[in-house]
C-alpha cells in the first residue's frame, strides 16, 4: 500500500487580500525611507503564480516594479535574496502538513535574522510571513 502522505498543493495563481507590517520589516532591515515607499507601493498589489510538483515549488511574484521568481524542493537548501535584496542560503522545510517555514542565512555580511512561512490554511487561504528579528510581517492571499 502506498502511505506516502499527500502534499499540500500550493499551486495557483494568489492574490493578496491583507499586508501587515510590511513597512516595518523593512525598517528592521535597514532599508532606508525612500527605498521603503517604494517598496511599499510596489509590493501593495502583487500577483502571485505557484507552480508545484511534488516537493518542488516554483513561485513568481509580480509588481510594478520587478518580477521575483524562485524556486526550490522542500529539504534542500537553495539560493534567494532577502526581502531587501541580499544574498542568502534558505533551507526550507515542512512545519506542519500544510506550512512550510524556511530559514535565510546571508551569505556574507550580517543584518537580522531573516526567513519565511508559507501556509496553507483550511479556508483556502495562503498565509506568507516574513520575519526579520523580532518584527513579522503576515500577507493573506486568496486563490484566483
Amino acid at each position: 500500500i502506498d502511505m506516502e502522505k499527500k502534499v499540500t498543493d500550493f499551486s495557483g495563481r494568489w492574490r493578496m487580500k491583507s499586508s501587515e507590517n510590511f513597512d516595518e520589516l523593512l525598517k528592521a532591515l535597514g532599508v532606508n525611507v525612500f527605498l521603503r515607499k517604494i517598496a511599499v507601493t510596489a509590493a501593495s498589489s502583487p500577483a502571485v503564480e505557484i507552480t508545484q510538483q511534488g516537493e518542488s515549488l516554483s513561485i513568481k511574484t509580480s509588481t510594478s516594479v520587478r518580477t521575483t521568481h524562485v524556486s526550490f524542493t522542500v529539504g534542500e537548501s537553495f539560493n534567494e535574496t532577502t526581502v531587501d535584496g541580499r544574498p542568502c542560503t534558505s533551507f526550507p522545510k515542512w512545519e506542519t502538513d500544510t506550512k512550510i517555514s524556511c530559514e535565510q542565512t546571508l551569505q556574507k555580511g550580517d543584518g537580522p535574522k531573516t526567513g519565511w512561512t508559507r501556509e496553507l490554511t483550511n479556508d483556502r487561504e495562503l498565509i506568507l510571513t516574513m520575519t526579520a528579528g523580532d518584527v513579522v510581517c503576515t500577507r493573506v492571499y486568496e486563490r484566483e
